[in-house]
């Protein structure tokens, strides 16, 4: 595994300095500080994204998109987060839906999903955990069976973030038998939220926030055209976004915001040196981790596929957000209101996701099996 040093060029310095320009605006026009994907979706400021040409910014020209790069991308994502914007409305579609129908959509995907997903028109969330399946993903029971047209899909989800405003779902399911294998007849279906047989039902975190997900599927009807790439390929097709899902600062910058208000309450105080080694300890951990995520938008603008690296960051950058929520609770003291403004109300919030953190996008635990098997093969080609 390679992390090279990657500085941002003076053309990505500019579209940095664009987006603070435009988040100080939404600040200025009453738009509140959340947790980033954390935060509750708000529709309108993701049509406000996407009319800058920030949503969807890798879709390919000929697919109506900008044609932008991985890294420009980062960018824009990297800024959103710093500032806590609420961009979890478009977030699935922007950092992964919209690259699997660049790869594996078909024609009448591309052409009807790809143009909706840049203009802020299309919600989409991931129909991935299951109840009885944990992080073996390739254990899914969920199951479509062959229909005059089409399939029906039966089955449920859970931890489906966004699935209360989400258009569709992007569903893994078993469309024929394993034979032993489980990785082998799986399929992506997109399913419509809102036909008949589909059930989303809330999982409320502590503090009411309604963010997860159970989603039941009961004899719904999902047409030909929605099969997402090829039938029986969907283990192949699921594992190929993973370098998109794992490794961007979404795994690393959900608590920068909480980071920037205490920096600002503490910056003119006189502080004990063990207070500033740990402040110093922190962001360093971020710089690192931000110097990760940035190599691999630049591998993958190479056209590679660093799955490996992708699941580091997320093991890494989870863990540190977790310790960070930690650290900033003991400088804050005390019992912490979620109603609360400002700083102590952000907290609050945080200290009740941060659980969440080491669970999205697979357990760290799996991640760092997968990097342990990376590793082992690594030596025994070297040996």
């Amino acid at each position: 595994m390679r992390f090279a040093a990657e500085p941002l060029t003076e053309d990505e310095l500019r579209l940095r300095d664009e987006v603070r320009e435009f988040m100080a605006q939404e600040r200025a026009n009453g738009l509140g500080v959340g947790l980033g994907i954390n935060a509750e979706a708000d529709m309108e400021f993701s049509r406000r994204v996407a009319a800058r040409g920030w949503v969807g910014m890798t879709i390919p020209k000929e697919h109506g998109g900008p044609g932008r790069t991985a890294v420009e991308r980062f960018v824009v994502v990297e800024e959103m987060l710093a500032a806590g914007a609420p961009i979890s409305a478009h977030w699935v579609g922007d950092r992964q839906t919209a690259q699997m129908f660049v790869r594996f959509g078909s024609e009448q995907h591309q052409r009807e999903f790809l143009p909706r997903i840049v203009a802020g028109d299309v919600w989409f969330c991931l129909g991935m955990s299951e109840p009885d399946s944990g992080s073996d993903l390739a254990s899914v029971r969920t199951r479509a069976t062959r229909t005059e047209g089409g399939w029906l899909l039966n089955g449920q989800k859970v931890w489906t973030s966004g699935a209360q405003y989400a258009d569709y779902v992007v569903t893994l399911c078993r469309t024929s038998p394993a034979e032993g294998r489980k990785h082998v007849g799986l399929s992506q279906l997109l399913v419509d939220l809102r036909a008949d047989g589909v059930t989303v039902s809330p999982i409320r975190l502590l503090n009411g926030f309604h963010h997860f997900n159970e989603v039941h599927f009961n004899d719904v009807f999902v047409p030909d055209s929605m099969v997402l790439g090829q039938e029986g390929d969907g283990w192949h097709q699921v594992t190929s976004e993973l370098a998109h899902e794992r490794s961007g600062p979404d795994r690393f910058l959900s608590v920068m915001p909480v980071l920037a208000r205490l920096y600002e309450e503490l910056r003119h105080r006189d502080l004990p040196d063990d207070v500033l080694t740990s402040l110093g300890r922190t962001f360093s951990t971020y710089m690192t981790l931000r110097s990760m995520s940035l190599s691999i938008a630049r591998a993958l603008d190479r056209g590679e596929t660093p799955a490996v690296e992708a699941a580091l960051v997320k093991d890494l950058g989870t863990q540190f957000e977790q310790e960070a929520i930690e650290q900033l609770r003991t400088l804050v003291g005390g019992e912490l209101d979620p109603t609360a403004p400002g700083l102590e109300g952000l907290l609050a919030d945080a200290v009740i996701t941060a659980p969440t953190f080491t669970l999205r996008g697979g357990t760290n635990e799996v991640l760092r099996t997968v990097v342990w098997k990376s590793l082992q093969r690594s030596r025994r080609e070297s040996a």
